[in-house]
């Protein structure tokens, strides 16, 4: 069994890609499993939405969410399948993925957390038809100087992804002026994101107040391991506080540069495991602290990677 620190980091919306899970499914029958339990959840056929799109149906933040849960899900029983029940020493999710950390260490049951993204992304998508909103990429800024070009333009803070990837989120014409600001306050680069709207900012406030009261009705269980939050950056243990941030994560900043420091400092983690299509997180993580080993794992190719990484 492996002495290893395991961290599993599971991937956020954005991560989608049209095919995602198909092979794991064919692969393994415990993926098989979550992909028939979901669509019998939701009502609708989420498996070959996502195995087989069209790409604009499965982008919409209503379905993007939940497929992507039930992804990161199917690639951990997958490897479970595989490896065994190796020990985890702690988990996160980035904003979306934050909620799949939570069911892989037991703080609601599948179809609980299905349920309860499928509302989210919902919600979400709602806030952004109201609201004329964008976010855009911080590249190669000091903190304080993104920080104080978000309060000068009236846009918040969405990510802190790793350092010198900073997100910035709001309505579409204060994010436009900050993009054209960002030189100003030393920042090298700015990148209007391809997004439907302004996600963890003030103007998904609706979206965060019915999720909260979607929250208040489920059961939550303490995880069984270090599960570090988005909004505070350290672990959250007791229902009521998985509860709270589970809410103002669709507001707040999503810290994850902190996030991954404190898995690396504060827990001692020395393996990482991407649970998700894409390798986005690796490679904030590559700029965070360099040489930290992680392997991505999306399909069946890659389980065989995770599996020899954790058995080195």
């Amino acid at each position: 069994m492996s002495q290893k620190r395991i961290a599993l980091l599971f991937t956020g919306q954005g991560a989608q890609v049209v095919g995602m899970g198909r092979d794991l499914a064919s692969s393994f029958s415990e993926a098989a499993d979550l992909f028939a339990r979901a669509d019998s959840a939701l009502g609708y056929p989420l498996s070959r939405l996502a195995w087989e799109g069209p790409e604009m149906e499965l982008t919409q933040t209503c379905y993007c969410q939940p497929a992507l849960y039930v992804h990161g899900l199917a690639c951990l029983a997958a490897l479970r399948s595989v490896a065994g029940d190796f020990p985890v020493a702690a988990a996160a999710g980035l904003s979306l993925g934050e909620f799949t950390a939570h069911t892989a260490l037991g703080s609601f049951g599948f179809e609980a957390g299905l349920h309860l993204v499928a509302q989210r992304g919902m919600f979400m998508q709602d806030a952004c038809e109201a609201t004329a909103g964008g976010m855009a990429a911080m590249i190669g800024g000091e903190e304080d100087a993104v920080r104080k070009l978000a309060e000068v333009a009236g846009v918040d803070v969405a990510n802190f992804n790793s350092p010198g990837q900073i997100v910035l989120s709001g309505e579409k014409d204060k994010v436009t002026h900050a993009v054209a600001m960002a030189k100003e306050y030393g920042i090298r680069m700015a990148k209007p994101l391809n997004v439907a709207g302004a996600y963890h900012s003030r103007l998904m406030s609706s979206a965060a107040q019915k999720l909260g009261a979607v929250l208040a009705d489920v059961a939550i269980q303490p995880p069984t391991n270090t599960l570090v939050c988005n909004v505070l950056a350290t672990p959250v243990s007791t229902p009521d506080e998985i509860r709270q941030t589970l809410k103002d994560q669709v507001t707040g900043s999503v810290r994850w540069t902190q996030s991954m420091e404190y898995l690396l400092d504060v827990e001692k983690c020395d393996l990482f495991l991407e649970l998700g299509p894409g390798g986005v997180l690796a490679g904030l993580m590559g700029r965070t602290r360099k040489g930290t080993p992680i392997v991505s794992i999306s399909d069946a190719a890659s389980i065989e990677t995770a599996v020899a990484a954790i058995r080195a």
